[in-house]
């Protein structure tokens, strides 16, 4: 049985009002490790609203707190959406609880876009920093072009993840080695987009496989635990590479793809 283990903290009732930072940050330890997901953005959000550049665990707290809450929603979407295509005779009757679970996805998506946008991107004082949170607003747009119904949204979101991705890529090209794990995680993420949304294989390919080979030669140049942070990275890269590859052959060869889409799909 998990248990909510914490350091101990002397605090007012935090319920009575916002509470401080080391309080909201309390608690969005707490609710981590309750795997409440939505009470975590809450106090995260709190914190962000402070207006002061979150610290490294804090950012962490944040990343892990908005994508734990989407992902079990964008799992939950994905299961109707192939019970539909298994029973399109049911798609009318069930379509009342797709359009809400779209609309959570919406909010969730559009209030993460708009924290980045008006807190943290501005914020964000080093490189790293930087590209770490262009890299969400990325993110969350492609999340967001995942569940759109017309072509029009869809292409709208796409474009703005492209955008946000490409701006991160070129600051990461000017602020961090190419074996960093920020900019590898922005790498698989944004070469993921390509394969996934864009249906843009070559570029998927293309971005994986010159990641890989930029960051294996500049691997010597980090410290042990970034070594460690980025070989994990890589092999998510290589895994997808090798995937991306097969498929093609396969395609190539007039055979179907034994696997479809990603090995791993995002960090």
């Amino acid at each position: 049985e998990k248990r909510c283990d914490l350091r101990p903290l002397t605090w007012r009732p935090l319920f009575a009002a916002m509470g401080t930072r080391d309080e909201n940050t309390f608690m969005a330890r707490l609710a981590e490790q309750c795997e409440r997901w939505d009470d975590m953005v809450e106090y995260m959000t709190r914190i962000v609203t402070m207006g002061a550049e979150l610290t490294l665990e804090e950012r962490n707290l944040l990343s892990v707190a908005f994508k734990q809450s989407v992902s079990s929603r964008r799992q939950a979407w994905r299961v109707i959406m192939m019970e539909e295509q298994r029973n399109p005779g049911i798609a009318a009757g069930i379509a009342n609880y797709r359009n809400g679970l779209e609309g959570e996805l919406h909010i969730k998506c559009t209030e993460m876009i708009k924290l980045l946008d008006t807190h943290l991107i501005e914020k964000a004082t080093d490189g790293e920093g930087k590209v770490f949170f262009m890299k969400m607003k990325g993110d969350y747009w492609r999340y967001h072009a995942e569940f759109q119904g017309d072509q029009a949204g869809k292409d709208a979101s796409a474009n703005a993840a492209n955008g946000a991705y490409a701006e991160a890529l070129t600051q990461a090209k000017e602020s961090l080695n190419p074996a960093h794990p920020v900019r590898l995680g922005l790498a698989l993420n944004y070469s993921v987009f390509f394969n996934e949304v864009m249906g843009q294989v070559a570029e998927a390919v293309g971005l994986a496989r010159a990641t890989l080979e930029e960051a294996q030669a500049d691997l010597p140049n980090l410290d042990e635990n970034a070594q460690r942070d980025s070989h994990q990275v890589l092999q998510l890269l290589k895994d997808n590479l090798d995937l991306w590859q097969s498929n093609a052959k396969a395609a190539g060869g007039g055979r179907q793809p034994e696997l479809d889409g990603t090995a791993v799909e995002d960090l």
